[in-house]
């Protein structure tokens, strides 16, 4: 049974729920006795005929099972699937050379895009921020609507980092209402030659973007960058607690 459970749902997860639904009303009305033609007919012959032998031969190892109890499995199968889908979107994120071929969306589109939908707080972690205008503007929008913007960033040579940009001195100039952070390595001995390396930002909890693009203006506009957008399903929310998390255990210190 649970092999026929298993077949259903991936099948679901394939088929778009009016032709589940189609199949179904075939199967409850009884319009056909060979249950497996049934499906199979209401799939097409295109289908995949690895999903198919592996719905047939559950089928076959669960004879017991009606073609009532089948609709039911279907329904609650697609179902699943559809709210599975709806619960997590991942979106592809690129810079670079393009093809045409493959839809992708712009590093500093979904960035900028991310910052104006964050109503309540935002957070942004880079190794370095320069030259990024745009994303300073959409900051600052941020700023005047009333959301918490936080950035975290590697310090400078000068003040014991890795970077030679001193990017936290820019932000405290152009971008005053946000909240600076740096790592706090005195924490741990491992920490002193270690960098502030990840690239990420995640607006209330909702919609996380990880991405290997540097808040600047090669990273946003002419570098060979990838990353991906979260909306929805747990990553998003995971990351808003564990940077707080970190900022409440004082492992990031506001500047």
């Amino acid at each position: 049974m649970k092999a026929l459970s298993e077949a259903v749902a991936h099948i679901a997860m394939e088929v778009h729920p009016e032709r589940i639904e189609a199949i179904c009303s075939a199967l409850g009305a009884g319009q056909n006795t060979n249950i497996f033609g049934a499906v199979r007919g209401g799939l097409g012959a295109a289908f995949s005929p690895r999903l198919m032998q592996a719905f047939e031969a559950a089928l076959r190892a669960s004879p017991h099972v009606s073609a009532g109890e089948l609709s039911a499995m279907f329904r609650a199968s697609s179902t699943t699937a559809a709210l599975a889908a709806g619960a997590l979107s991942v979106e592809l994120v690129w810079t670079g050379p393009g093809t045409g071929m493959v839809p992708v969306r712009h590093t500093a589109q979904v960035l900028t895009g991310l910052i104006d939908e964050a109503r309540e707080r935002f957070f942004w972690v880079s190794f370095v921020a320069y030259h990024v205008g745009a994303v300073i503007d959409a900051l600052q929008r941020a700023v005047n609507r009333g959301v918490l913007v936080s950035v975290l960033l590697e310090r400078s040579k000068e003040h014991g980092g890795n970077v030679t940009v001193d990017s936290i001195a820019m932000l405290k100039q152009n971008l005053p209402g946000a909240l600076l952070y740096e790592w706090d390595k005195s924490s741990s001995d491992t920490a002193q030659t270690a960098s502030v390396h990840a690239k990420c930002a995640v607006a209330d909890g909702a919609v996380a973007f990880v991405t290997s693009a540097n808040l600047s203006e090669a990273a946003m506009e002419r570098n060979m960058e990838l990353g991906v957008l979260l909306r929805g399903g747990q990553v998003p929310r995971l990351l808003d607690q564990h940077l707080s998390a970190l900022v409440s255990t004082r492992q990031l210190r506001v500047l």
